[in-house]
């Protein structure tokens, strides 16, 4: 990380286990992305409720190259976050998941459970068994040809229109298909 972690209590004096803990859960995000800039926690306290106990609130402010990431927890509907440790453990949750998602947009890559992209080969290396399509964002994906199904790569020609979906995980060529299916009048859709 590029600037220090800060760490905030309010209504409550500060912890070294609690900090300990928060870094703890800071360097997990870090190996989760890689290109955090800065990150600022709080931890609150509301004032105690009659009926309820002391419900603990987490904030964190991850600063990345391209903007935030930004964790407010409204509160608890339960009495988990009477554990302070369990509030910090559900903030840095979300924050990872907010951390994949945003590292997922940045890569131009949409979620498994999303519709299949639809694009158009740009590029085609029948010869060495790879080509590239260009997807209706913009974004050029990496196609092998065992990624084409019902063994359609010798098919494909430069234009041929395709749906797609990108692997979680970049390949050595930057965003990779990890599937193509051939669409058109000559490649029924399945």
């Amino acid at each position: 990380m590029q600037r220090p972690l800060s760490i905030a209590f309010r209504g409550l004096d500060p912890s070294p286990a609690v900090e300990a803990r928060i870094r703890t859960h800071v360097e997990k995000l870090e190996h989760l992305y890689n290109q955090i800039i800065g990150c600022h926690v709080v931890i609150e306290a509301p004032h105690h409720r009659q009926h309820k106990g002391k419900l603990y609130r987490a904030s964190i402010n991850i600063k990345v190259p391209s903007g935030e990431v930004v964790v407010n927890s409204t509160g608890p509907q339960d009495h988990a976050h009477e554990d302070v440790y369990v509030a910090i453990r559900d903030a840095f949750d979300a924050a990872a998941r907010r951390l994949e998602d945003h590292a997922r947009r940045a890569r131009g890559v949409k979620k498994a459970s999303e519709p299949p992209l639809h694009g158009k080969v740009e590029k085609l290396f029948p010869e060495k068994g790879y080509g590239f399509v260009t997807t209706s964002e913009g974004v050029e994906v990496y196609f092998h040809r065992n990624s084409v199904v019902n063994d359609g790569f010798d098919a494909l020609k430069t234009g041929s229109e395709v749906r797609l979906v990108i692997a979680e995980k970049e390949g050595e060529h930057g965003a990779q298909a990890s599937t193509v299916t051939p669409i058109g009048k000559h490649h029924p859709t399945p």
